[in-house]
Order: structure tokens, then C-alpha cells, then sequence
């Protein structure tokens, strides 16, 4: 069966075709809503600016900065790490992971693609090319590389000890923190036609929750790579290949022994740490990760409305619906506000009481594609081109 990983138009550029006018021609274009006016409660501070190589230009990517110890990581698509300081953004080290072809020829890229995370001495990134890196934090020297099942295109998970990669193919693997050793791989199957991206696992109490493109959350058992349940929270239903997409393609949020899952073309679900049985579903989609604090949701839905709901049966508590179609990035909480980026390179603050805007910044013309990182007192984000970007409130 023949594969295919699509990008729909509307997650990486300011339209978006629906209905069966993707298959028939007739396009129906939904245009961005214009920039909200706002008047500034606050002006957030940019502590400093710092380029990393040439970011990912108009290319789907999860490439998002990592932070560990006083230090950010961040990458670009081509094979540069960089390590700097959180405090002024100066460099303290650079790697290139790409590949060196010959004395006259450029090097081949390295895709970088899986987004950074840091954990136990080592920075991990993953790669278009199926590559996941170890690298030392002290240095940037790879500690190990191990070849993956397919593209890496969610950033791999440390814990108990393997580093976690959910690969383009519906692969999970594990593998060994230590040397890069596959331990197991579970196969959790994909349809013929997903969306361009991959559900990050995440782990607790010896087991990786994962979502997976075939509209399904799975817990594996991280020590042996067993499945211990299964549930679906989409059902691929409707005329086209387009609405029967039923992609998983969110990290699932654990809390007090309820696992959150999103899906594309589906729910909203909270399920049973321990059985997977649905506790609760609210019809509502989104390709974005979610954010669960304080009894609260918050998610940006598949046209962009910003939408908090409570953690008790996903009642809406409020919606913003002034940045539709905007291309938003995946939400985060910093400093007691909701902020997202968008497409054209601002930054929006919102209200987490009543969804209303508290600020707004034009911070980069590349435009952004990857949520905000809270490290510490800073909030980092980096742009399509590139540049990454240290805030403060």
C-alpha cells in the first residue's frame, strides 16, 4: 500500500481548500482574518535575538528550540545545533550535522525535522532523512546516531531510560538512552493518505501514550514494547479523502490518571490512564498541541479559533475567533497568559479568564510555524527563518 503524507493548505499558508474542491478543482478559498486591533495592557520585553542557520524556510517542520540547565538548543533544517545561553542568547557552541559529500561539493542536508529535546547529558534531534542524533550537551559532539524505522518528524521523548520516535510510517520505537540501540518497535499502522506529522509520546508510570494517523491512541509498555490498549477518538467519515482524514497528530496530555488526546477530523477525548475507556468526548479538531492546567483546555481548533474548555466534560468556557485562518502555532502558558504565534510573524497574548487579547507584537517577517518554549522566566520561540527569539513579562 502506497503512502503519502500531505500538508493541507490552511496549516503552512493563508488558504486553505475544502469540501471536494481538493480533489475537483473548484477551489473555495478562506481567507486569514485581518490582524485584531489591540491596545496593549503590557509590552513584552525581547531579552535578545539570536540566528540559527537558515531555520526551514517554506518547508513543514517541527523544529522548535529546547532547554535544559540555562541553555537553549535549537536547529535548522540544514544540520546546525546550536547551544546558547538563556541569559543573552551568546553562543557557547555549534555542530553541523550534515553531510559532507566531497571537497568541492556542498554537503547534503541533514533535514533536520523532529524537533529538540533535552534530557540526561544529551540533546536528541530527529530527521526527514530517518536519522536520530545524541548529542553532548558540553560540547555538541554525537554521542551516538541510530537510523530510524522512517522520518522523524515529532521530537523524540526521553524516559526510563530509551529515547522514544514516532516515525512518519507508524512506527514507535524505543531506543537505548545510552548507546542508540533499537529495543523493540511496535507498528501502529497508518492509512493511505495523513497529514504531514506525528503525535510526540508521552510517558507515565512505565507506559508512552501515543495517537497515531489510523484516528487511534495507543499506551505501549515501555519495557517490553507491548501494546496495552488501544482507542479509537476519530472514525474517518465523509465524501473525501480529505474528511476521512482522522490523524492523531497531537502528544496526548496525562493528568491525575486521564490522558487528553486530540484529534484532526475527530474528538476532543479524555480516556482511562489505566483501561483507555472514554471518560468523555467533545466533537471538536485541531493538528495542534494542547494545553491542561488548572481545570481548564486550552487548544487552538482547526480554523484557528483559540478555545478554552473546562477538564470536566469539555464544556466551552470561552472562544476566540478573531485570528481564524491566521496558520497559529500550537499554544503555551507563560506568565499566567495564553500566547501563540502566527504566520506573519506576530505574537498574540490572551486572557486566560475571558479569551481577550492583552498584547500583540510584530516579531519576525518569516513568520512563525512552532509553539513558544517557556524556559524559566523567558519565553522562547523561533521563526521560519531562523532567528530565535527571547522574551520576558
Amino acid at each position: 500500500m502506497e503512502l503519502r503524507k500531505i500538508l493541507l493548505p490552511g496549516l503552512i499558508s493563508v488558504t486553505l481548500l475544502s469540501g471536494c474542491s481538493w480533489f475537483s478543482g473548484e477551489e473555495d478559498v478562506v481567507k486569514m482574518s485581518p490582524l485584531p486591533k489591540v491596545e496593549n495592557q503590557f509590552t513584552p520585553e525581547k531579552v535578545w535575538s539570536t540566528s540559527v542557520g537558515d531555520g526551514v524556510g517554506d518547508y513543514y517542520s517541527n523544529l522548535h528550540p529546547g532547554w535544559s540547565d540555562s541553555t537553549v538548543y535549537a536547529a535548522d533544517r540544514f544540520g546546525i545545533v546550536k547551544a546558547l545561553n538563556a541569559g543573552d542568547g551568546k553562543e557557547q557552541w555549534k555542530v553541523d550535522l550534515s553531510e559532507k559529500t566531497g571537497f568541492f561539493s556542498k554537503n547534503l542536508p541533514a533535514l533536520l525535522s523532529g524537533g529538540v529535546s533535552v534530557d540526561g547529558g544529551h540533546v536528541y534531534i530527529g530527521s526527514e532523512r530517518g536519522q536520530v542524533y545524541a548529542l553532548n550537551t558540553s560540547d555538541g559532539s554525537v554521542a551516538w546516531q541510530t537510523k530510524a524505522a522512517g522520518e522523524v518528524l515529532s521530537r523524540p521523548v526521553a524516559s526510563d531510560g530509551l529515547v522514544l520516535v514516532h516515525t512518519s510510517n507508524g512506527m514507535l520505537q524505543g531506543l537505548d538512552q545510552t548507546n542508540g540501540a533499537v529495543k523493540w518497535t511496535v507498528n501502529l499502522d497508518v492509512p493511505a493518505l495523513s497529514l504531514r506529522g506525528e503525535s510526540a509520546p508521552a510517558t507515565a508510570f512505565g507506559a508512552a501514550i501515543v495517537g497515531g494517523d489510523n484516528g487511534r491512541v495507543s499506551a505501549v509498555m515501555m519495557n517490553q514494547g507491548q501494546i496495552i490498549w488501544q482507542q479509537r477518538i476519530s472514525q474517518p467519515t465523509g465524501a473525501t479523502e480529505i474528511d476521512r482524514l482522522a490523524d492523531v497528530d497531537t502528544t496526548p496530555i496525562i493528568l491525575d490518571g486521564v490522558v487528553y488526546a486530540l484529534a484532526y477530523n475527530g474528538n476532543l477525548t479524555a480516556m482511562d490512564l489505566r483501561s483507555g475507556q472514554i471518560l468523555w468526548k467533545r466533537e471538536i479538531g485541531s493538528v495542534h498541541d494542547m494545553i491542561v492546567d488548572a481545570g481548564h483546555i486550552y487548544l487552538v481548533d482547526q480554523d484557528d479559533r483559540v478555545v478554552a474548555l473546562s477538564t470536566d466534560g469539555g464544556v466551552t468556557v470561552w472562544r476566540q475567533s478573531d485570528l481564524l485562518h491566521r496558520n497559529l502555532t500550537s499554544p503555551v502558558l507563560y506568565n499566567g497568559y495564553i500566547v501563540v504565534g502566527d504566520s506573519e510573524g506576530y505574537l498574540h497574548w490572551i486572557n486566560t479568564t475571558d479569551g481577550r487579547f492583552v498584547a500583540q507584537q510584530k516579531v519576525d517577517s518569516s513568520g512563525f510555524q512552532t509553539e513558544p518554549v517557556v524556559a524559566s522566566d523567558k519565553l522562547l520561540i523561533q521563526a521560519k527563518g531562523g532567528e530565535v527569539y527571547a522574551f520576558t513579562r
